[in-house]
């Protein structure tokens, strides 16, 4: 079986890592794979984002799976163009990327839907942005609507900080991804990150995680492609899940389907768990980044059999995710400067890791035999363990271990379970 995984970051790392355990005798690519990647799958010397020449590569190869990673591939018509070279894909159609890859689409698709999110105006003119947030006051949140990195939305607790940011989007500072942006309610409650495998029609969802996204302690400081993630997360139960299936997911789905643009692949809700129930902060075409770091360590059955299930069109029966009784707790060395500019090319030194430890590489390469820094979020450590505060102290020694130039991270990954479980943070384990 040959397998292609597009995407060289985190969370492409992390299905590589999953799927190789999944599928041992299987043979595996990776387009420009980094640092971690690099010696258990074979080098594709093609841009993701190149539609032709990879789907054409991938079918003269005869590719049996392709999982696309990033969002930027998808919503270049990436999965389109496999399936019309007859390239089993994993990974939705530009039309259903759509969900991400505009984040005016999804509100409107959302408020036709009856989906609960928050309330929202889309503009394009800077000085209607302007008027519509002094109207409506602050706290607010700005985004631009196109893709931008994880980091397209700002959270404003002044009318005047919303109008300079909003003003920002439309003048550039996003690119093309701010041309649009969408100026929506302030949303009072938990943040919690769901991942479905869907057909277009059936879905199973993946255990639920939380994820941190400000660069600081305590969600301080500007927004990143995200800082951390844990897994599970305490407050969620049965009836919350049912909820979330019953008022988000399978009304999307419908949605989708209905507009034309059936979904199939992987759909991630990022949602605000409220007093008066879930409600949508947005939507994802693709795995989170680092939650899947914590989330797939934890499967202890196969991801690939529901992935060749969704890509070969025979759905999703009999498909039903089993996870270990334990938890996860991902923490994500990032380079100085990030999530602003950032130097590259610093040495990395890992130490030996406890068995319970696995380090999933994101900006990271080899330069004549060294591993170094080549990305703003360089490396994230998992850590799993029956205990979730052990996990938390193992992935927190395990990153303090980790040495190169500039190296930042929190160390309060996982903070509102570790309160919810009325524990404090503990010593850190030691090293084997």
């Amino acid at each position: 079986m040959r397998i292609l995984i597009v995407g060289n970051g985190g969370r492409e790392h992390t299905l590589l890592w999953k799927l190789r355990r999944d599928a041992p005798n299987a043979s595996f690519y990776a387009t420009r794979p980094n640092g971690g990647m690099t010696g258990i799958c074979q080098g594709v010397d093609i841009s993701p984002t190149d539609v032709v020449a990879l789907a054409g590569w991938a079918a003269s190869r005869r590719i049996d799976l392709a999982v696309i990673g990033p969002e930027n591939p998808l919503a270049a018509g990436l999965a389109d163009r496999m399936q019309r070279s007859g390239v089993p894909v994993f990974g939705p159609s530009a039309g259903a990327a759509r969900i991400e890859s505009s984040k005016a689409f999804a509100k409107d698709l959302m408020a036709a839907a009856d989906v609960p999110t928050a309330a929202y105006e889309v503009h394009t003119d800077p000085d209607l942005a302007a008027a519509f947030i002094e109207a409506h006051g602050a706290p607010v949140v700005v985004k631009a609507s196109g893709l931008a990195a994880g980091k397209g939305a700002v959270v404003c607790d002044t009318e005047s900080e919303a109008v300079r940011t909003a003003r920002s989007m439309l003048d550039g500072a996003f690119g093309q991804a701010g041309s649009q942006v969408v100026i929506e309610e302030y949303m009072e409650g938990e943040e919690l990150s769901v991942f479905c495998i869907t057909d277009g029609e059936d879905y199973t969802t993946l255990l639920p995680s939380q994820d941190h996204k400000r660069i600081g302690e305590g969600d301080t400081g500007p927004n990143t492609g995200g800082m951390g993630a844990y897994a599970p997360v305490g407050f969620v139960t049965d009836a919350l899940m049912a909820d979330v299936g019953d008022i988000v997911i399978e009304p999307v789905l419908k949605a989708l389907a209905d507009a034309g643009s059936p979904f199939r692949g992987l759909l991630y809700a990022g949602l605000m768990v409220t007093p008066k129930g879930p409600r949508v902060v947005e939507f994802n075409c693709r795995f989170g980044d680092p939650e899947t770091q914590a989330v797939l360590p934890l499967l202890s059955s196969s991801l690939l059999d529901p992935m060749m299930a969704v890509a070969e069109g025979s759905g999703l029966g009999g498909h039903t995710p089993v996870f270990e009784d334990a938890a996860a707790v991902t923490t994500v060395l990032a380079a100085p400067g990030y999530p602003g500019s950032y130097p590259k090319g610093a040495p990395i030194s890992i130490p030996p890791l406890p068995g319970d430890v696995q380090v999933f590489h994101a900006g990271t390469s080899l330069a004549d035999g060294q591993l170094v820094t080549s990305g703003g979020r360089v490396l994230a450590v998992t850590a799993v363990d029956p205990d979730f505060q052990r996990a938390r102290r193992a992935s927190r020694a395990v990153a303090r271990a980790i040495t190169f130039e500039g190296r930042q991270f929190r160390e309060d990954i996982g903070w509102r379970e570790a309160s919810r479980r009325g524990s404090s943070s503990g010593a850190a384990v030691a090293l084997e």
